[in-house]
């Protein structure tokens, strides 16, 4: 670990596109009570980051104004009242900002250990996706095992996690994604059917491969016009999950088909909320996602690991959307090497 007071970050100088990214140093912080310092060998990189980077998503009162909502890396310093970790040891995290730095603070609840055999890079990919899936899919619309899920985005980093984690825990799966290729990778991770939303009709598709019963849960990154069909394809007693409004905020909604089918039409967003709602999410991963990750059941797909450097890269390939599963940065020349093999 260094000893230097100051560190490398990558900050967002103004209001913009990825060329708005530059390098700069900044003090290194120092934990709080609670919380957990770590040096951090990879951050993820996420839609929230290009909405905070363009200006539209700000931070959380008292969160750093540096982006990066996941990290991975080895815990450098521990705040008073901090029970269960140690110095030393290898741990993913969830933040509220601040993971594209050298070193980042986060509370000690948002920790989580590097699962089985993981490189830095594959645990970096892990926070914001399953901690997101996770608190919407099983804990907000309570899917269950036998149940039917429909995952919009299903190549994205979200899609691909919650495909996989509900694929392991026994519900049937159906994905839509934006080309055939992208489409073969869904089905690959265990969608029974990806339907191509260019091509085909997913309400026609989900309710014709379910014998007219539907999707029991929808987890919806779109909105906008999604939400009418999102409806036409929801079995009785369904649930909706919203997450992110890609294409509006604003939608249509047939009052009298939410009632007929008995619909629950809910959502959430992930950072605002507390730190004990955040630990409370880890603690079901711990217990329940974590088994999965260790026996190899369930992995993060890395679409590329780029050189911390290049930031603004990482963005403009996230924007372009060609990927599948998720985008990385290094801080660490070991960052892809597997720990505790």
């Amino acid at each position: 670990m260094s000893t230097a007071s100051t560190m490398q970050v990558i900050e967002i100088s103004t209001p913009g596109g990825p060329e708005v990214l530059r390098g700069a140093r900044r003090p290194r912080p120092s934990p709080r009570a609670a919380e957990i310092l770590i040096e951090v060998h990879a951050a993820g990189v996420n839609r929230p980051d290009l909405a905070q980077r363009a200006g539209v998503y700000p931070p959380p009162p008292g969160a750093s104004d540096l982006p990066g909502l996941e990290v991975a890396g080895r815990i450098a310093a521990l705040g008073v009242d901090v029970d269960g970790w140690r110095v030393g040891d290898a741990v993913c995290a969830l933040c509220n900002g601040g993971g594209y730095a050298e070193y980042v603070t986060v509370p000690a609840g948002q920790c989580l250990p590097l699962p089985r055999g993981f490189s830095m890079a594959e645990a970096a990919a892990l926070p914001e996706t399953f901690f997101t899936v996770w608190s919407n899919v099983f804990m907000r619309a309570r899917l269950a095992a036998g149940e039917v899920l429909l995952v919009h985005g299903g190549a994205s980093g979200i899609g691909t996690s919650a495909i996989q984690l509900a694929h392991a825990l026994g519900a049937t799966v159906f994905a839509t994604a934006g080309n055939a290729a992208k489409c073969a990778a869904c089905e690959r991770l265990g969608a029974r059917r990806c339907f191509n939303y260019h091509a085909e009709d997913f309400v026609a598709g989900v309710l014709d491969a379910t014998a007219r019963h539907g999707a029991d849960v929808i987890l919806d990154m779109v909105g906008g016009d999604y939400l009418p069909r999102n409806l036409a394809a929801l079995a009785l007693d369904g649930r909706i999950v919203q997450i992110a409004t890609q294409r509006g905020r604003e939608a249509p909604l047939d009052l009298a088909l939410l009632m007929r089918k008995r619909a629950t039409l809910t959502g959430s967003t992930l950072r605002p909320q507390s730190a004990a709602a955040k630990a409370a999410i880890a603690a079901e991963l711990r217990a329940r996602a974590w088994p999965l990750l260790d026996a190899g059941r369930v992995r993060p797909v890395l679409y590329r690991v780029l050189p911390f450097a290049q930031a603004a890269d990482s963005h403009r390939l996230l924007e372009q959307g060609e990927h599948v599963g998720k985008i990385v940065l290094a801080l660490s020349t070991s960052a892809t090497e597997s720990i505790n093999p």
